[in-house]
């Protein structure tokens, strides 16, 4: 019988990556989408590993009944909170309602599934099999800049709520890690910059200020979307750490993240504020 692990945001990027990945890996998949197209594109390509669940983070309802369907089939290998968000924009202006948007996606749903998943987490513990879950960060959790705030805030939160997880769960065996990729050629940078667009035109004229700093974020994600690593490099982590025998709790993905996390190690605060600033 194939071991079984959820993974949320599986319609594209990184998640849709894992689910491919983990199917050819031999895993049964948890994969949730949030529309009738992505469901059917599943269904077409993995008819018989994966089983779709329609989740909104946002929504408590839609996440308490995915996780009585899990629970339902029985032990759960591993969870992959992958589903996120960017929202950027000025903080001084930005309209509350997009950053709690942002909160609630990246950091208070990776939590709210967590706590459905993990009675099948401890089930498979029981049988004595292994239980495991996957945040996907971002580098973006360990260095902050401009215009993103919002993201960086959420992925900074992240950290936290992972490291007290691999705390609380460590007596029950279940294992925790952390994959923070750099850029990653994903659909959520264009989806980023229609969100920045939105805001844009609300944004009242003082904003103006801003525009060298909101233009050089536009460049960034154009480059990122063009550039970054592939989604199936990511994903290729996250099969490796639902695998190991001992996976490290927390693993940087991509080249820039590598350098980045070593910048972050290596340089004096007032550098690299300085070079955050720009």
């Amino acid at each position: 019988m194939s071991r079984s692990v959820v993974v949320t945001g599986a319609s594209t990027g990184i998640g849709r990556a894992c689910v491919d990945q983990l199917v050819r890996a031999g895993f049964t998949v948890w994969a949730s989408v949030r529309t009738d197209e992505d469901e059917a594109a599943l269904h077409r390509d993995h008819p018989e590993a994966v089983r779709v669940l329609r989740l909104d983070l946002t929504d408590p309802t839609s996440i308490e009944a995915a996780g009585e369907l899990v629970r339902a089939a029985g032990p759960l290998h591993g969870l992959v909170n992958n589903a996120g968000v960017a929202l950027p924009g000025p903080l001084e202006y930005l309209p509350v309602d997009v950053f709690r948007r942002q909160i609630e996606v990246n950091l208070v749903g990776q939590l709210a599934v967590t706590q459905a998943m993990l009675p099948a987490l401890r089930l498979s513990r029981e049988r004595g099999e292994d239980a495991r879950i996957v945040m996907i960060g971002s580098i973006g959790g360990r260095i902050a800049g401009p215009m993103l705030g919002p993201y960086h805030a959420s992925k900074f939160g992240l950290v936290g709520l992972t490291d007290s997880l691999r705390a609380e769960l460590a007596p029950s065996g279940i294992r925790v890690v952390l994959i923070e990729p750099g850029a990653v050629a994903t659909p959520i940078w264009g989806r980023g910059t229609a969100a920045a667009d939105d805001l844009a035109k609300t944004l009242p004229a003082g904003a103006e200020r801003y525009a060298k700093q909101i233009a050089a974020t536009r460049a960034n994600a154009a480059r990122s979307a063009a550039h970054g690593i592939p989604p199936a490099r990511a994903a290729q982590a996250v099969v490796r750490t639902l695998t190991a025998p001992r996976p490290r709790p927390r693993r940087v993905v991509g080249p820039d993240a590598t350098v980045a996390a070593a910048l972050v190690r290596l340089l004096p605060y007032r550098l690299l504020y300085r070079l955050a600033a720009r």
